[in-house]
């Protein structure tokens, strides 16, 4: 295989590890209390307006 070739995988396998890197530290944000109970709040009402849609 030519050298370009061997460049190009090394290079895809980088963008990979990096990629998964990133992911791992963006994972370990903390959500505020406040934002969270919003966010559980908005989850329960999308729920019932849900259920009540099934009902038609």
């Amino acid at each position: 295989m030519p050298l370009i070739g061997w460049l190009f995988i090394f290079a895809a396998f980088a963008m990979v590890v990096g990629s998964l890197l990133l992911l791992r530290d963006s994972a370990n944000m903390n959500i505020p209390r406040e934002k969270l109970e919003k966010i559980r709040q908005r989850k329960k009402e999308a729920e019932k307006q849900d259920q009540e849609d099934e009902q038609w």
